[in-house]
């Protein structure tokens, strides 16, 4: 498997997540947000709840598991972004929950995906 950029890896593991969401009865209500502060990868709503989902994809395990990079600092911010965000739009939700998604492609191409519901 040819190395992808690490722009088409990111998008790679955006849509695997997006799909697995759908498959899980979330509705996707935006992806790659931005604004000043920062960027959410998939805003998503559970029911009344409002999904912040923080994706890190990478290619095989030699610089660690990928949620290794979501440090309290980055939670922080996510929790942030997601106040921001509900802010900017006309939603109505109950709660906030922000969640992580590790997405895994071997150098077969075969892709792992780690789910993990309520981080913070």
């Amino acid at each position: 498997m040819a190395t992808p950029s690490a722009n088409a890896l990111g998008r790679v593991g955006e849509e695997v997540v997006a799909r697995y969401l759908n498959r899980k009865g979330l509705h996707v209500l935006d992806r790659n947000w931005r604004c000043a502060a920062g960027e959410i990868d998939i805003v998503a709503l559970s029911d009344a709840t409002l999904v912040i989902v923080e994706v890190k994809t990478r290619i095989g395990l030699g610089h660690g598991h990928p949620l290794e990079a979501i440090d309290k600092v980055k939670v922080r911010r996510l929790q942030q972004l997601a106040r921001t965000w509900r802010d900017s739009h006309p939603i109505h939700s109950d709660g906030i929950r922000i969640d992580a998604a590790a997405v895994i492609v071997d150098r077969t191409g075969k892709i792992t995906l780690d789910y993990r519901k309520a981080v913070a």
